[in-house]
């Protein structure tokens, strides 16, 4: 038997508007409210605000 999904994939894209993201997974029944995080971006080499997004699925 295949296991149950029980976290989603999901985008912290850089409020610094450089394009910059993380994916990370999450339990969306323990945690219903979306995640804001510091987090380092390289792109202006400073600590920014990330914001929850959804990931765009691809084609695999």
């Amino acid at each position: 038997m295949a296991k149950s999904k029980k976290t989603d994939l999901f985008k912290l894209e850089s409020t610094a508007g450089t394009g910059y993201f993380y994916v990370r997974k999450k339990n969306p029944k323990q945690m219903t409210e979306k995640l804001e995080l510091m987090k380092y971006d390289p792109r202006v080499r400073k600590r920014v605000l990330f914001k929850e997004t959804k990931l765009k699925k691809g084609s695999s």
